[in-house]
């Protein structure tokens, strides 16, 4: 949700331009501030930002985004496998990429296309096997299982349109990491000779839609080992959201996973039967993360008009909450993972606004909810791992330190 000003906005953000009465309320009756997700000028990735911000310290916990997506998507993942976050693309045929996300391919599409992928078969000399599920839109996780694998290798995704796919390589000289970079580069080979001949392709061709005709693997991972929330603060918790990363997040942190449905992690997405899923789990559960992608969708489509519209629906959707919780014995906390800024398209090292209202809070001067304006308040500048031991301070789960 957080931006930079931009230049067709009058130099105001997405935030500061959008019409949104609830979430200034909440910033106008709590405690506000700004977090750096990571660190100041370290732009964030969605799972280790959303780590940091369930108080997980990103560089001790941190294992690589694949396995996480791989979680989130119901796959189960074993200690020994290594996961990837993927992406259906469209390339030319010098293997250069046209679109990283192929149109943003429709869930149905991706689906057909994934069950034909699921279907390859490795040599048997690699004595290893694989799962591969789409997930929403152009994105799938990909899961490899065998004996000596490692996490260690590089990306086949350029993460950016005009670049040709990367060759996958080992990171150390390990046996391991040579394997798996071999493993990993015939699959993606394979993988293009499925999609290049499928018909889902000839049909988007049809259609002058872009071909779903590569597989773009990055993030390679294992699953974090960490302390889940309820052993370290004696709390139920649970996650309402649609993304398979932050779903991964969640579960490996021991969130019960709430499903709603209409929730598509798109600017589509039923907001209202996600603010209705959130305050009806807050009566079996003492905390709940509430997410919504929509905003960083906009971001990386550089489309200013739709993420005011979807900061807009957010509101709402806060409203709801706000109506149909006891705010008399109720916290609740807004922020975002990190800065996407609509005009690079790109994650940014800015800090992003927090605003946290409920009993007892002490109230500063912050009346609008915006980056600038958040900046002024009494929480003034923190890291994202401080969020999760203020809110359980004010719950009264923190724990003292000293006699």
């Amino acid at each position: 949700m957080a931006d930079r000003p931009l230049r067709e906005l009058g130099w105001k953000t997405p935030l500061e331009a959008a019409g949104k009465p609830v979430l200034d309320q909440i910033a106008k009756t709590g405690i506000c501030g700004i977090i750096d997700p990571i660190a100041p000028g370290v732009p964030a990735g969605s799972d280790a930002a959303t780590l940091a911000m369930l108080g997980y310290e990103p560089v001790k916990f941190y294992s690589g985004r694949g396995a996480l997506e791989a979680v989130g998507s119901g796959v189960t993942v074993l200690p020994s496998d290594v996961g990837f976050r993927c992406n259906f693309a469209t390339v030319n045929e010098a293997l250069v990429v046209l679109d990283r996300r192929a149109g943003r391919i429709d869930n149905k599409d991706a689906a057909k296309l994934a069950a034909s992928l699921q279907q390859v078969r490795l040599p048997k000399s690699f004595n290893a096997e694989f799962l591969f599920k789409n997930t929403v839109q152009h994105r799938a996780a990909l899961v490899l299982r065998g004996p000596k694998l490692s996490p260690a290798i590089s990306d086949s995704d350029p993460e950016t349109d005009g670049k040709k796919v990367l060759q996958v390589k080992p990171l150390d000289k390990s046996p391991e990491a040579k394997r798996t970079a071999r493993i990993v580069n015939t699959l993606m080979h394979e993988f293009r000779m499925v999609l290049k001949e499928h018909p889902v392709n000839r049909e988007r061709a049809k259609k002058g839609l872009p071909q779903a005709n590569m597989i773009l693997c990055r993030g390679a991972g294992t699953v974090p080992k960490i302390v889940p929330l309820h052993e370290q603060f004696g709390i139920k918790p649970a996650c309402v959201a649609a993304v398979s990363l932050i779903k991964g997040v969640c579960k490996v942190a021991g969130m019960n996973l709430v499903y709603v449905k209409g929730a598509t992690g798109t600017p589509q997405t039923d907001y209202a039967a996600k603010a209705k899923a959130a305050v009806h789990a807050l009566k079996t559960h003492d905390f709940v993360f509430l997410h919504v992608k929509a905003t960083d969708v906009a971001s990386h489509d550089g489309d200013v008009k739709l993420k005011i519209e979807v900061i807009e629906k957010i509101d709402r959707m806060l409203g709801y909450v706000v109506d149909h919780v006891d705010v008399d014995s109720t916290f609740l906390a807004v922020t975002a993972d990190h800065t996407t800024s609509a005009a690079t398209r790109n994650h940014e090292g800015d800090p992003v606004p927090v605003a946290i209202a409920g009993p007892y809070v002490r109230r500063d001067d912050v009346a609008e909810y915006g980056e600038r304006t958040c900046a002024r308040g009494g929480l003034n500048r923190i890291r994202g791992v401080d969020l999760m031991p203020t809110l359980m301070s004010y719950v009264g789960k923190a724990k003292k330190f000293g006699a």
